[in-house]
């Protein structure tokens, strides 16, 4: 497999989604202006070329968009093969290919967001545990923070105070989301129109920054659905299924 960097040059050829192939659709439209705006950041995107929807994105974890204390440590936002193509290594290659670049970065190792059980839209904690990759620290939520040193004594990473105990003041639903999940330009706005035409309260707050996202209340950023001020789920929901958790 050779892996392809998606770069400023290329973006507009190159697939980039986990599930949409068409880059006229708003959500590849979304995520491709976000990634844009990160490689300034160093952000590194790669995908499998002619293999299909395979990819890694990966940042320094100074500029990654989550409440975690990672200095001098490569971030995983996302590492992805789809259904189909799965079995056949693609993921150990991809990672592999972080790690080479982490490293002749500099960096201490990787950390990357996943659970003791896999969660949708989060990394398989299997495939973390067999690549090496150990907890060191986790959110009341059951949000873990994993990571792999290249070195035996580096210090590893946390999830900052803001993040480890996920609560809001705010009643009803209220989500968090960022354009780094391209899925959200397109269900936002439909849980915001369910949720008005069925009188449920709910607030959509978009995370515009790293600043923001740094400082959220709780580790995953891209999506975090808080109902009463609890956190209930970082699963991204059609208007039906947001419709069923609310009991209508």
């Amino acid at each position: 497999m050779e892996c392809i960097q998606v770069t400023r040059d290329n973006i507009e050829e190159e697939h980039i989604c986990c599930a949409i192939s068409n880059n006229k659709d708003v959500q590849v439209l979304s995520k491709k202006t976000w990634l844009t705006e990160r490689f300034d950041d160093g952000l590194v995107f790669l995908n499998s070329g002619e293999i299909g929807k395979c990819f890694i994105e990966y940042i320094p974890a100074e500029n990654a968009w989550n409440p975690i204390t990672a200095d001098g440590y490569m971030y995983i936002d996302c590492l992805w093969v789809s259904g189909s193509l799965k079995g056949h290594g693609y993921s150990s290659k991809l990672l592999e290919a972080c790690i080479k670049d982490s490293s002749e970065k500099g960096k201490k190792g990787l950390c990357i967001l996943a659970s003791e059980k896999k969660k949708p839209f989060l990394a398989d904690p299997k495939f973390l545990k067999y690549k090496g990759f150990e907890v060191c620290d986790e959110a009341d939520n059951g949000i873990q923070l994993w990571y792999l040193p290249f070195a035996k004594e580096v210090e590893a990473p946390s999830i900052k105070d803001c993040a480890k105990h996920p609560h809001i003041n705010e009643k009803g639903y209220v989500l968090y989301y960022t354009n780094q999940c391209p899925f959200n330009a397109k269900y936002v706005p439909i849980l915001e129109e369910a949720a008005k035409k069925n009188d449920i309260a709910f607030k959509a707050i978009q995370i515009l920054s790293k600043e923001e996202a740094q400082n959220a209340p709780t580790p995953v950023t891209t999506y975090a659905l808080f109902f009463e001020g609890e956190y209930v789920t970082n699963e991204q929901m059609s208007d039906k299924k947001f419709l069923k958790l609310a009991g209508k």
